[in-house]
């Protein structure tokens, strides 16, 4: 029997990068293609609660989801696929996922909710848009291929970044830092209201062993992301302080 692979993204479902991904996989597994009906960008692991959300059958196994990419994988998971996805790829984003991007971002967010489900999961991203398409190709196809046979660890998903320099080999990296020189532009909106865009320039802290390192140095960058975010380092220290606070409230 075939192995059910999710495609998603959040640029929607006219991306020219998710048929992209289709064509890329669709001879490894039994694939559905389930994307947001319009873009989706920076919606990070928001869903849409107690409300109706349209879905449109494109053609076979090709839905638009009037909603987030983290909608998508779950009505997937719970409607059209019926509880069978063995693998989610999200992406190819048209723009890098690095550092403290993968806070806001609705492709990560994808895989991070398939995480959650206990399915194993990738996000994928571009630093240049269509860059190294044809090594990224064979990538993605190796790293399907293998995880379907052998997963992942539990609530683990791997986020990967394609370079726009000569490859030069892949880097199993950490989250970088990145610096975001966001702006509040004010502007008049069409009655003459105050309106505000946020925008502006991004940097990052070159760190050795970091996914801006790598990726930047002509290497495919691939992190594992953990979705439990406890400090564990901390917990020891947190309970002694906190302890004291306790005796002290009664």
């Amino acid at each position: 029997m075939p192995k059910n692979i999710l495609i998603t993204n959040d640029d929607g479902i006219n991306a020219h990068n998710l048929k992209t991904l289709y064509q890329t996989v669709k001879d490894i597994g039994k694939v559905y293609v389930v994307a947001p009906a319009k873009d989706q960008s920076a919606s990070s692991h928001s869903f849409t609660l107690r409300k109706p959300i349209k879905i449109c059958n494109i053609k076979n196994r090709w839905f638009s989801v009037d909603g987030t990419p983290t909608d998508c994988v779950l009505i997937a998971h719970h409607a059209i696929i019926n509880k069978s996805i063995d693998l989610i790829i999200s992406g190819i984003n048209d723009g890098p996922n690095l550092g403290d991007d993968v806070l806001y971002s609705g492709t990560v967010a994808a895989a991070i909710e398939g995480a959650i489900l206990g399915i194993p999961a990738l996000a994928l991203s571009y630093l240049k848009n269509g860059i190294n398409a044809e090594p990224a190709k064979k990538l993605i196809q190796n790293l399907a291929s293998h995880f379907l046979k052998y997963g992942l660890p539990r609530k683990t998903l791997l986020n990967i970044n394609i370079p726009s320099e000569e490859i030069k080999g892949i880097k199993v990296t950490g989250l970088g830092k990145r610096i975001y020189n966001d702006m509040a532009i004010k502007l008049k909106g069409p009655s003459n209201e105050d309106t505000y865009t946020i925008d502006g320039e991004m940097g990052f802290e070159l760190k050795r062993g970091s996914d801006f390192e790598a990726v930047y140095s002509g290497y495919f960058s691939i992190t594992p992301l953990h979705i439990d975010m406890t400090n564990y380092r901390e917990l020891a220290r947190f309970r002694k302080d906190f302890s004291k606070l306790d005796k002290n409230l009664k």
